[in-house]
C-alpha cells in the first residue's frame, strides 16, 4: 500500500464538492474512494468511515447547522465554507457517532483546520467543538406535542416543509418512522442477470469475492448484500453477471410483464436499469426500444447492456411528451417510469433531500401527465400502459393515473399487486413505502388498452 491518507481530509474534500460545487454525494463519493483505492490508500475499513462521514454530515445538514448555532457567536453563513464543513464533520461525530472519542473528533478537525485554514480558525475551531463536547446539555429539540413537524424535522434530518406533508397525510408515529428508515444506509440490492447465470450461481461465485448477499423475498432475481468490498473491484460485475438495482425497481418490469418477441418502449429509460431487465425477461428476444432526452444517459444504457450481453435493445434520443408521433399504435407494452422528485429514495441520496422544494410537487405533474397521454397513444389496442416513479406523494402517483383514465375511456386499470412475482397483494395501484416495506418508495401502476 502506498501512503495512507487521512479518512476524514478525505470526506471533508466530498464534503466541500457537494456544498460548494453542487456534486452528488453519491457520485462524488464514489469518485473519490475509487480513485484512492485504485492507488492503494485505502482499506476497508477507511473505505466505510469515509461513507459513514460524508453520508452523516450530509444527510444531517440543517440539523448540524441548528446544532452549532448554540455555540457559535456569529452567522453560520459568515464563516468560510471549508471552515463550515471541518465544523460541520466534527459535531457530526461528537452528537451521531458514539464510536469516535470526543478528543479524535476534535482533534482531528483542528488538524485539518491548521492545513485549511489560519491561526484565527483553528483556534475557532477549537473553541466551539471543545464548548459542545463539554456542554451537549445546550441542544434542547422542540417539544414534539407543541411542533410536531420542526421536532422531526431536526430530529430526523428531513425538510420542515416534507415532514409536515408527511405528518397531515400519514400521521406522527407513521411519520417518525418513516424518517427515521429514510437515515439508515440501505442494503446494496443486485439483480441476477438471468441471461449469463442463475441467482443460485451467482450467490457462489459473489461469496467467492467476498460478498455476502441472501435472496430477496420481491423478486427471484434480487439479491440483498449485507457485506461487500468496493464494486468496481468485482470481475462478477465486470462480466455482466448483475446489474445493481434496488428491489422495488425490479418489481416495476414484473408488473410490465414482458413476454419474449414482443414490442416494448421504455418511455424514460436511461440509464436503463428497468430496460435491462425487460431485456431479460423477454430471453434477449423481441425488441425494446429505450428512449430519454438525453444522449450521454442513453450511452449508459448501450454500456449497461453490451456488459449483460443483451443485444434486443435500441436506444434513441427523443422527448417522450412526443413518443405518439413517431409510433402511434405500434407497442405491445409501454413502461412509462416518470421523471419524479424522488422522494421516495432519499436513504439513498443523502444530499438530495436538500436540493428539493414545495415547488416540485406543482411543476412535475404537468410533465408526468403530458409524457403519460403521448406514450399511452403507442399501446397496441389490447396492449399493456405501465406507470411508476420512485416516489410516495400522490399528486405525482393517484391522481396522475386518476387524471389520465377519466380522460381516456379506452384504458382500464388492472390490479398491480397481482402481478408481483412473490409477495403478491390485492392493491390495484401498488404504493410502497420504506418503512413498511423495507424498499425503496416506489409507485407502480398497470392500465390495459381496450381491443
Amino acid at each position: 500500500m502506498t501512503k495512507k491518507v487521512d479518512a476524514r481530509e478525505v470526506a471533508l474534500k466530498v464534503i466541500n464538492e457537494v456544498e460548494s460545487k453542487g456534486a452528488y454525494a453519491n457520485i462524488a463519493l464514489a469518485h473519490e474512494i475509487n480513485r484512492r483505492i485504485s492507488q492503494g490508500q485505502l482499506s476497508d475499513q477507511d473505505r466505510r468511515f469515509i461513507t459513514e462521514l460524508v453520508y452523516g454530515t450530509v444527510k444531517a445538514g440543517a440539523t448540524l447547522d441548528w446544532i452549532l448555532g448554540n455555540y457559535l457567536n456569529r452567522p453560520i453563513t459568515k464563516i468560510a465554507p471549508v471552515i463550515r464543513n471541518i465544523l460541520r464533520l466534527g459535531i457530526y461525530q461528537l452528537f451521531f457517532l458514539e464510536k469516535v472519542p470526543v478528543s479524535a473528533a476534535c482533534n482531528q478537525s483542528v488538524e485539518l483546520a491548521k492545513k485549511y485554514g489560519h491561526a484565527g480558525t483553528v483556534k475557532f475551531v477549537n473553541g466551539v467543538l471543545r464548548n459542545a463536547a463539554r456542554s451537549p446539555e445546550k441542544v434542547e429539540y422542540p417539544n414534539q406535542d407543541k411542533q410536531p413537524a420542526k421536532y422531526l424535522s431536526l430530529k430526523y434530518f428531513h425538510p420542515e416543509w416534507l415532514v409536515e406533508r408527511w405528518v397531515n397525510r400519514l400521521g406522527f408515529s407513521a411519520c417518525e418512522a418513516l424518517c427515521q428508515t429514510n437515515n439508515i444506509t440501505p442494503l446494496l440490492s443486485l439483480r441476477t442477470n438471468t441471461i449469463k447465470i442463475d441467482r443460485k450461481q451467482l450467490l457462489q461465485r459473489l461469496e467467492e469475492e467476498g460478498v455476502l448477499c441472501h435472496e430477496s423475498v420481491w423478486t427471484p432475481e434480487g439479491l440483498v448484500c449485507y457485506q461487500h468490498p468496493s464494486l468496481s473491484t468485482l470481475k462478477s460485475l465486470q462480466e455482466g453477471l448483475f446489474q445493481v438495482q434496488d428491489e422495488s425497481s425490479m418489481l416495476v418490469a414484473h408488473i410490465l410483464d414482458p413476454k419474449p418477441g414482443e414490442f416494448i418502449i421504455d418511455a424514460c429509460g436511461a440509464p436503463g436499469g428497468k430496460t435491462t431487465h425487460i431485456a431479460a425477461l423477454m430471453d434477449n428476444t423481441g425488441q425494446i426500444l429505450s428512449t430519454d432526452i438525453y444522449e450521454h444517459k442513453l450511452e449508459i444504457t448501450r454500456e449497461n447492456a453490451t456488459r449483460l450481453g443483451l443485444t434486443n435493445i435500441e436506444t434513441r434520443a427523443l422527448d417522450a411528451v412526443t413518443l405518439d408521433q413517431f409510433f402511434p399504435g405500434k407497442a405491445d407494452k409501454v413502461l412509462v417510469d416518470a421523471p419524479c422528485s424522488g422522494l421516495g429514495v432519499l436513504r439513498r441520496k443523502p444530499d438530495s433531500r436538500w436540493r428539493k422544494t414545495a415547488d416540485i410537487l406543482q411543476d412535475l405533474p404537468k410533465l408526468q401527465s403530458a409524457i403519460l397521454t403521448s406514450a399511452a397513444q403507442c399501446v397496441k389496442p389490447g396492449g399493456t400502459l405501465v406507470y411508476s416513479t420512485c416516489t410516495t406523494e400522490p399528486e405525482e402517483n393517484q391522481n396522475i393515473v386518476n387524471n389520465f383514465l377519466n380522460t381516456h375511456s379506452d384504458f382500464d386499470l388492472e390490479p398491480a399487486g397481482e402481478y408481483l412475482p412473490i409477495q403478491r397483494r390485492p392493491d390495484k395501484m401498488l404504493q410502497l413505502w420504506p418503512h413498511l416495506d423495507g424498499v425503496d418508495g416506489f409507485f407502480i401502476a398497470r392500465m390495459k388498452r381496450r381491443n
